[in-house]
């Protein structure tokens, strides 16, 4: 999965199950894969770097 597309894949998991709110890269790694998003393991600095932009774009998200 190109960088491009792990973003919309991010939000998309932030928005229905927003408990994956607080994991960590290497924990959302696994889970993006094992729910389908993606079809092999995306880089840890990828999904930092969607993480980081998914945050900031939904400030409810942000932690209490």
């Amino acid at each position: 999965m190109n960088p491009a597309q792990l973003l919309p894949a991010v939000r998309d998991l932030y928005s229905r199950l927003p408990e994956t709110y607080p994991l960590q890269p290497w924990e959302l790694q696994h889970v993006l894969f094992s729910l389908g998003y993606t079809d092999d393991l995306a880089g840890e600095a990828e999904i930092a770097a969607a993480v980081e932009v998914a945050r900031t774009d939904w400030p409810q998200w942000s932690a209490a």
